[in-house]
């Protein structure tokens, strides 16, 4: 057993998030405005090349999964694949905002190669890197505060997407009023982000390695062929979807990404067209959901304990749909200041604000609900599969948000969206256009998210029972 975290420890394994947000920061923002938008590629195309994806994921993350669940080395489960991923993530990132070839065709076959590419090596990382976060510790509520750092660094990691893009890379010049339309910003602005990447996932890495020998071991197993690894994938998959508690978590979390990833495609057209934001002031409401997430996950365990994960689940779950669709219904219904009002910003920062906080209740709960998950799956079958049960919730998000940036896509051309840098402003899109971009973005996406909170209302393992489970694990495991 590894007994008490220290502070060095929670703050080395919450780093390591910092790499994923950085990545979902720049994927969800600006991957496809950058390539419709910038390099004027179709947003169908555009959305299926990002949601091709989910495809790739559907295999890589059950296999990181399963492969780190059975891996034996002197260095553990998890360690060899979070020194392993940092090359080829970092690679491919930079690559993904450097395309070296021009063409729709061309566009599409390289966007599908990198953002596949850049994918897998995330989830080569992450996946076992959540799951040594459920390794950590089997305390109820030590666990929270570890997702908690976990959530953090995550906005930390997205915060510095948002500050060094508006501020940095794509703040205005003479040529380009919205410094976001400056095609010449983005390969240095993502060789920044990939050296970040790099040294967040080292230091995780590096600085959770004395607890190594205390974490637990593979079980003896003899899985050289590749057949084998992946008929074990099948069967590790299978025993995950076994679970009823994990069967709701899991297609509540499904529906919560598809909004997810259909926000993070429309973003930066929403933020530059529907409310006319210059470059530095988007900057501003981009930061306030990521700060509002970083400070409500120090509320989260003093949450849990007073009301419990379930509920922090479902009260976070519907927060994120109502924040998102309330200022939109306001707009469309004249409630709301016009884009000129100086009102306009600090009401939308404040809302954006408040959703932040509101809705990690329900992500830092989901991350600790499911490491529960996994000591009741290990009391029921006899098997510790931390990587399997994370490595679903991994594919949830990135699969579900792959076909939420097709719907994007398809979202923008059914609008009949105009394409390519010479849409400066709101005065070059037909007003009904970017009312039809409002709608999308606000009222008809967030209807999803109350069906997600029906899904997690029948989550029904409780506190008292996740403390008889580990009651009955210690006498099974001192008497083994």
């Amino acid at each position: 057993m590894i007994g008490k975290l220290g502070f060095n420890t929670k703050l080395a394994f919450g780093v390591g998030q910092a790499a994923e947000g950085l990545k979902n920061g720049a994927f969800g923002t600006f991957l496809i405005f950058y390539y419709v938008q910038v390099l004027g590629m179709p947003g169908t195309l555009a959305g299926i090349a990002v949601g091709v994806a989910v495809v790739v994921d559907a295999f890589t993350d059950p296999l990181a999964g399963s492969l780190s669940d059975n891996w034996r080395s002197n260095y553990g489960r998890r360690h060899p694949f979070m020194y392993a991923s940092i090359l080829p993530l970092a690679v491919s990132f930079y690559f993904l905002f450097h395309p070296m070839v021009s063409g729709d065709t061309a566009l599409f076959v390289w966007l599908v190669v990198f953002s596949n590419a850049t994918r897998t090596s995330m989830s080569l990382y992450h996946v076992p890197h959540i799951a040594l976060g459920a390794e950590m510790s089997e305390d109820y509520d030590e666990r929270s505060a570890l997702v908690s750092f976990r959530m953090f660094f995550s906005n930390v990691g997205v915060l510095s997407v948002y500050g060094l893009g508006a501020w940095v890379f794509f703040a205005p010049t003479p040529e380009f009023q919205y410094g976001q339309l400056n095609a010449e910003a983005y390969p240095p602005f993502a060789l920044l982000l990939a050296v970040l990447m790099a040294l967040s996932i080292f230091w995780s890495a590096w600085g959770t390695r004395r607890l190594i020998p205390g974490l637990p071991k593979a079980a003896v197993r003899n899985h050289t062929r590749i057949a084998r690894i992946l008929l074990q994938v099948l069967f590790d998959i299978r025993d995950a979807m076994g679970s009823r508690s994990f069967r709701w978590l899991f297609l509540g979390v499904l529906i919560v990404f598809v909004m997810v990833g259909v926000d993070s495609g429309l973003n930066l057209f929403v933020m530059t067209y529907f409310w006319e934001l210059p470059t530095e002031k988007l900057g501003l409401l981009l930061i306030m959901y990521p700060i509002g997430v970083m400070m409500g996950a120090f509320f989260c365990p003093a949450f849990f304990r007073r009301f419990g994960k379930k509920n922090g689940l479902i009260f976070g779950a519907f927060s994120w749909p109502f924040w998102q669709s309330l200022p939109i219904f306001l707009r469309l219904l004249g409630w709301f200041p016009e884009n000129a009002d100086e009102l306009l910003l600090p009401i939308l920062m404040a809302m954006r604000f408040v959703q932040g906080m509101c809705t990690v209740q329900a992500n830092v709960a989901f991350g600790s609900m499911v490491a529960d998950i996994v000591d009741e799956h290990e009391f029921e079958t006899g098997r510790r599969q931390e990587g399997i049960f994370f490595a679903a919730s991994s594919f949830s998000g990135k699969a579900t948000t792959g076909i939420g940036n097709i719907i994007s896509g398809f979202a923008l051309d059914l609008i009949d969206w105009p394409r390519g840098t010479a849409i400066r402003t709101a005065a070059d899109v037909p007003p009904e256009t970017i009312v039809n971009l409002g709608l999308v973005y606000g009222p008809y996406v967030a209807a999803f998210g109350f069906v997600s909170v029906w899904c997690y209302t029948h989550y029904k393992l409780t506190r008292e029972r996740h403390q008889l489970i580990l009651e009955k694990l210690a006498l099974r495991r001192s008497s083994a």
